[in-house]
């Protein structure tokens, strides 16, 4: 894309297929992706196929009209919601006499010109080369007059073409080899601060996460009204009543149709989520197509392996919806869920309750029992709970005070401590304490909560 010049213009194609989800109007979507990467739309096609066309992805008779259009309106950029092969993207182009982008090269575009720390810049380089690869060929335009020109122009070109092989494949390594370390630090770090309980924000971009997070936790973490303004995992405290500090991580937004490799690239990224006690999947219920936006979200949620973790769907901006009859429509197909808006406020107080009490069902409150040399059971405590306090007493003996799943009592009974359950008020201590020791988790779109329910 160019900088600080005049935007782009650029012609929307989408071939709407079978299996293709149908936006209203068209191409919106495309659009807004378009506007968040700088370009000008001045134009638009579509066309219904049962398959793509092998050469051109569209029929010859369309490719003519996006051809008309393009010298028209004077367009940079034809712009496809589709992925289009090497070869088609280099036929179209050759056709069209302009700029071919396909919807991940867009995509990448955007997270390119969004990513602000170095693991994330890391992260969309990873991508944009894994996607450039196979497509060496066809930004060899000058290459491919070599070989046209015939004995003496073509050596020079391919060798140039191998090189440019093999360093992008070397740098392909060395990235991945340092999101890697990144990754592990990352599940480190999260793993360190098991001591607080996690809720991750997740779903498709837009959908008002980073409004939602600092209307819970009172940050100031960075909100737009545009498509992947988040690209980064920012945690914040939140303070829940009746249960205490838990930490809330915003991550990136999800999109259809999401790329493969981009969804690997951001693996560290998207570790929060992995590693979270519950998710609020945050839907835009103002969006026409939030049916399929949160099957969408689903979708990468199977993918990325966090699919059957305990989830809250959030139906938000209900105060752009004004008529409420499609507020109750969502609720009829999603009963479970819980309408919001984090802008004015309304439903955050159900929500930080319908938290508190699944935490509270997730995680009970006990005293372990052992012995001061069983260092594996406290270890364990302390790696998968929240310990309150540790009190040692009579004959070498040891209790810790902690708040625990409750699926890990039996595997802290095998290390041989003995449980005991307190009467839990959500603060550490009991109601009425007894004496004081002596000191020294799919379903593609589920319905609202699951607990721990096995959507594969």
């Amino acid at each position: 894309m160019r900088l600080n010049r005049e935007p782009e213009k650029a012609v929307l194609v989408g071939v709407i297929l079978p299996t293709t989800t149908i936006e209203d109007p068209p191409l919106a979507e495309l659009a807004g992706l378009a506007d968040a990467a700088g370009v000008n739309v001045v134009g638009q096609v579509t066309q219904r196929r049962l398959a793509p066309d092998a050469a051109t992805f569209i029929g010859r008779g369309k490719l003519e009209d996006v051809k008309k259009l393009v010298r028209s309106l004077r367009a940079d950029l034809v712009i496809f919601d589709n992925d289009l092969s090497p070869a088609q993207g280099r036929n179209i182009e050759r056709e069209v006499g302009a700029r071919v982008l396909d919807r991940t090269q867009l995509i990448l575009d955007i997270f390119a010109r969004r990513a602000q720390t170095y693991e994330a810049q890391l992260a969309v380089e990873l991508a944009q080369l894994e996607y450039t690869l196979p497509r060496l060929k066809r930004m060899w335009t000058h290459l491919e007059r070599q070989t046209k020109g015939g004995v003496g122009l073509r050596g020079p070109g391919e060798k140039q073409l191998e090189m440019d092989r093999r360093l992008i494949a070397h740098r392909i390594h060395e990235l991945r080899s340092e999101l890697e370390v990144i990754h592990r630090r990352r599940q480190r770090e999260v793993i360190a601060r098991k001591q607080f309980k996690t809720v991750s924000l997740v779903g498709y971009t837009n959908a008002g996460k980073s409004t939602l997070m600092n209307s819970l936790t009172h940050a100031d973490v960075y909100v737009e009204d545009a498509l992947f303004a988040t690209l980064d995992t920012r945690t914040r405290r939140w303070q829940l009543p009746g249960w205490g500090p838990v930490l809330l991580s915003d991550t990136v937004g999800f999109i259809r149709d999401l790329p493969h490799h981009l969804i690997a690239s951001f693996k560290a990224t998207l570790e929060e989520a992995r590693q979270a006690d519950l998710l609020l999947h945050v839907a835009d219920g103002s969006n026409p197509a939030v049916l399929q936006q949160i099957s969408a979200a689903y979708r990468v949620l199977e993918e990325i392996g966090i699919e059957g973790k305990d989830t809250i769907l959030v139906i938000n901006k209900i105060d752009r919806i004004a008529d409420r009859r499609r507020v109750d429509a969502l609720l009829d197909r999603y009963p479970q869920a819980l309408p919001i808006s984090a802008q004015t406020g309304e439903g955050l107080a159900q929500l930080t309750q319908m938290v508190s009490e699944l935490l509270a069902r997730k995680f009970i409150e006990v005293d372990v029992e052992t012995t001061v040399d069983n260092a594996r059971v406290a270890v364990f405590v302390k790696t998968h709970g929240e310990v309150f306090s540790q009190r040692y007493h009579h004959e070498n003996r040891l209790t810790i005070r902690c708040r625990l799943p409750e699926e890990y009592l039996p595997r802290i009974e095998r290390l041989g401590a003995s449980v005991r359950r307190t009467r839990h008020n959500g603060s550490g201590q009991e109601q009425n304490p007894a004496p004081e020791i002596e000191q020294s988790r799919i379903e593609l779109e589920p319905t609202g909560v699951i607990p721990g329910e096995d959507h594969t």
